[in-house]
């Protein structure tokens, strides 16, 4: 029985350290952080596109963050203008840093292509823009019309077909979404904020 008391009470003191070290600690150091005044919240479209790009699995080939140049060419490579810092995330719940990079990173997205038309086309047909893509096309965010509205947010396919492929709400609040992120104001100074707090 005292072999697995210990067992039990070193599982337990684990558990415990990982909450404290992993939980605990990060949030009470980054609790305090401030959004810089650059940085807005999000509008009720570009949260609407936010949840478009978790549900369609957006954060599985994307990632949102600019590493460090001392370790990364990130920087060098055009992803941004400066490495990502917490103070950058602020007003994103749940934070969508991403793991893995198969598609580019979209931290700045709407700093590099801030074309609206160019993501709705590259959202409907991926490899019409850039040929060696291997993102997946999402027809479903279109439909078809015979005749479009005035107000219809028309996308030009470069196919010669009936009717017009139409922009949905899905579609343009993604874009909305995606153009948002934009993060190429000058890094806040964490130091200078902490020492004055």
């Amino acid at each position: 029985m005292t072999r697995v008391y210990i067992l039990l009470m070193g599982a337990l003191a684990t558990v415990i350290f990982a909450l404290m070290v992993l939980v605990i600690l990060p949030k009470n150091m980054l609790s305090g952080v401030q959004p810089p005044a650059e940085l807005k919240p999000l509008t009720a479209q570009e949260l609407r596109g936010r949840q478009v790009y978790i549900e369609n699995g957006c954060i599985y080939c994307h990632t949102q963050q600019v590493r460090d140049t001392n370790f990364t060419q990130d920087v060098a490579k055009g992803m941004g203008n400066r490495p990502s810092v917490p103070a950058d995330y602020v007003y994103d719940q749940p934070h969508l840093l991403g793991t893995m990079r198969t598609g580019p990173d979209l931290f700045n997205v709407g700093s590099r292509l801030p074309d609206k038309k160019w993501h709705l086309l590259h959202l409907y047909q991926p490899r019409s823009l850039v040929p060696w893509s291997i993102m997946p096309a999402f027809p479903f965010l279109f439909e078809h019309k015979d005749t479009p509205a005035p107000d219809d947010v028309v996308i030009e396919t470069g196919q010669a077909e009936a009717g017009a492929i139409v922009a949905t709400e899905d579609a343009k609040a993604l874009v909305a979404y995606l153009l948002a992120l934009k993060h190429d104001y000058a890094m806040p100074n964490i130091q200078k904020e902490a020492a004055d707090e």
